[in-house]
């Protein structure tokens, strides 16, 4: 049993797990809240699921080293891609789908080949590219069409597959979490892949001098967590019929979290892809909890704010512990 608590605790997801737990707790015993009703909540899934895309390719690049903050430009840039290329100019769905993953290709090549190829840190590089494609995204949607909201009526197929509700309140986009999730899980736990990505986040020159791609697998890793996110943009644009050249940016706060919640170190080597998508529910949980209970609404930033602190706190002890724990020799 002792074996049994201890390798639990080893697990980067771990922290998580308690994390979740502990939250839960707070909102059934001091919020009112009725955890059936809570349970079966459409606004903390569909937040968690949009997040989520974002948040574990994200958390890649952070156990590689690196880090991406462009997704908060990026999610507006997929909305208004194909808002522009299918709903002002009148295209086929298919070409402004296509329109906006090519461009979450384009900027995720940008944002790892200068990374690759300079000593620039990747996040002054992806701040960078954050403040230019702000600035593309605006200026573009008032030169193409005079007005920074554009309208979107997307074909049935294309409904069905990106921007459907349900059940009338669970969103499309909750399948294609869960299904990215299991893929990750899939290449970074039982492929050679994941190897590479925490040898890369260990010692990046180590990692080089074994034979390991470091540059291939740090340009895909950027590409993957662009596109993820013009994918998110798209999808809301698809399910809201429109498309506005703000928002986006909270997104960069709500991954990061997600992902030091759920167990990955900022200095890279140590993570899990459960434990960032056991992060993202934690921190949709805290996020939209709130609103379920008798506190009042004035207060909720403070209580987020404590709770993912005391998250975070936890899920550092509980690796310390990790790292420090030996198993009992019979």
């Amino acid at each position: 049993m002792n074996n049994f608590l201890g390798n639990f605790l080893r697990r980067p997801e771990a922290g998580a797990v308690i994390s979740l737990l502990i939250v839960a707790a707070f909102f059934v015993i001091f919020g009112g809240v009725q955890i059936d009703r809570f349970l079966g909540a459409a606004s903390w899934v569909n937040f968690a699921a949009n997040l989520g895309i974002v948040a574990i390719p994200v958390g890649l690049l952070m156990i590689s080293g690196e880090l991406d903050i462009s997704i908060g430009a990026m999610i507006p840039a997929g909305s208004m891609t194909v808002a522009i290329v299918s709903g002002h100019y009148g295209l086929p769905i298919s070409v402004g789908i296509i329109a906006t993953l090519g461009l979450g290709v384009v900027i995720g090549l940008i944002n790892g080949l200068l990374t690759v190829r300079t000593s620039v840190p990747s996040l002054i590089i992806t701040l960078a590219t954050l403040v230019a494609m702000q600035g593309i995204i605006l200026s573009a949607s008032v030169l193409l069409t005079g007005n920074a909201s554009v309208p979107l009526e997307a074909p049935d197929w294309a409904k069905a597959t990106f921007g459907i509700l349900i059940g009338g309140s669970y969103q499309i986009v909750i399948i294609w979490w869960l299904g990215l999730a299991a893929v990750y899980c899939f290449f970074i736990h039982h492929t050679p892949v994941g190897n590479w990505l925490f040898a890369m986040g260990g010692d990046t020159e180590s990692a080089r001098n074994a034979g390991i791609p470091v540059e291939k697998m740090t340009i895909t890793l950027f590409v993957l967590s662009s596109t993820s996110s013009a994918f998110v943009g798209m999808c809301g644009a698809i399910l809201f019929n429109s498309a506005q050249v703000s928002g986006g940016m909270n997104y960069i706060f709500n991954a990061v979290v997600s992902v030091v919640v759920g167990g990955v170190l900022l200095t890279g080597g140590f993570g899990s892809v459960v434990g960032v998508f056991l992060g993202t529910i934690t921190f949709a949980v805290v996020n939209q909890g709130i609103y379920f209970t008798d506190i009042d609404r004035n207060w909720s930033s403070l209580i987020i704010g404590v709770m993912l602190l005391l998250a975070v706190l936890i899920n550092n002890s509980f690796r310390k512990f990790a790292l420090s724990y030996s198993p009992s020799k019979k």
